[in-house]
């Protein structure tokens, strides 16, 4: 008689290649939704419901989550699985597998408390899975309402939850302190000084005005890089575009069509070499629809000197396998793995936060 597989795990497993894969959030949801549902049902009530067809009459779980349980306790793989496993895309390269091998965390990620879609928990357990050692919970900063950006007053409540929250994480891993701040139009990070100093690392994104001309975005740019309390360089053209690497086939984040939208004016140069000089890392944001900075200006940075952070900006637990994307194209541009901050252990990424301010606590 085949042993019984565990169901819970194989829906979780489910939903996660559904995020990794940019599928619709409603499916995403269903499965994580069922996995909650049964998780807290005595392993035998779970069994008798499954042989008796009833699963369906408990909320949060339908026919095809059912039958995934169903065929998990029959002891084989569900086909939904099995699907999902056949279909996850393109095999990396040797020199991309090495660089992603190398990566001990993700510096640029959200949760449900600003536009993310799982809670700071579940974002953790997904890295542990990962065999990430550590995860960066950059949630917005407050003028970036639409993505319900952290007041002063809700970010210091995060930082209490977070220290929490490590407490009870496997050893080993911990969660760092950190946020994506605005950079605002005047180049001023959307955060108070006293804030930010508290953080572990400070990711600077441009998310308004991405029209702004030429000259104007590239002293807003020098200026929020020039800043001590800035070290990663988010996503720095803002572009979006419209193709997916291998294994992408779905809709865009949140269940919404990728839009197009083509890079902001600024001197490239000019702002990788202030990166250099003060020491500040450039993003390589491996979400799918963003693919930022685009392949030649990861060549200029890599000429430039430039350190790197490869991220994925994830919203949701399995976005953050997608840094196989940007392992990919940092692999093609020539990036070495000693620049790229995050392949670094948490106490030198830490250490090296700090070196930019001096009153930073990390």
């Amino acid at each position: 008689m085949t042993a019984a597989r565990d169901p819970i795990a194989d829906l979780r497993r489910i939903a996660f290649l559904l995020e990794r894969a940019n599928e619709a959030t409603y499916r995403v949801r269903a499965f994580r939704s069922a996995a909650n549902a049964l998780a807290g049902l005595p392993a035998a009530e779970l069994s008798d419901r499954a042989a008796s067809g009833t699963l369906t009459e408990l909320a949060g779980v339908g026919e095809v989550t059912a039958r995934c349980v169903a065929e998990s306790l029959a002891g084989t793989e569900p086909v939904y699985l099995r699907r999902l496993n056949a279909t996850e895309g393109a095999d990396l390269d040797a020199t991309a597998t090495a660089l992603r091998a190398a990566l001990r965390g993700d510096c640029h990620t959200h949760s449900d408390w600003s536009d993310g879609g799982s809670p700071i928990e579940e974002m953790a357990l997904a890295a542990v899975e990962l065999g990430h050692e550590y995860l960066v919970l950059t949630d917005h900063s407050p003028r970036l309402t639409v993505a319900r950006g952290l007041t002063a007053a809700r970010l210091r409540r995060q930082l209490d939850h977070v220290d929490a929250l490590n407490a009870a994480l496997p050893p080993g891993f911990r969660i760092l302190t950190g946020i994506e701040v605005d950079i605002l139009a005047d180049g001023s990070l959307d955060q108070s000084d006293e804030l930010l100093d508290r953080l572990d690392v400070v990711v600077g994104s441009v998310h308004s005005n991405l029209r702004d001309d030429r000259a104007r975005m590239t002293r807003r740019m020098l200026a929020a890089v020039a800043n001590p309390r800035l070290d990663i360089l988010g996503h720095c053209t803002g572009r979006m575009v419209t193709s997916r690497p291998p294994g992408v086939t779905g809709p865009g984040d949140r269940g919404h069509r990728t839009r197009s939208r083509p890079p902001s004016d600024f001197d490239a140069e000019a702002v990788f070499a202030a990166c250099a000089e003060h020491g500040k890392a450039v993003e390589i944001n491996s979400r799918p629809e963003r693919q930022d900075p685009p392949k030649r200006l990861i060549r200029l940075a890599v000429e430039t000197g430039c350190l790197f952070a490869i991220n994925t900006d994830a919203h949701a637990p399995g976005q953050l396998d997608w840094q196989r994307f940007g392992c990919a194209r940092a692999a093609l541009c020539g990036v070495d793995v000693d620049r790229v901050v995050n392949s670094w252990p948490a106490d030198r990424l830490v250490a090296w936060t700090a070196s930019h301010q001096p009153t930073r606590t990390g």
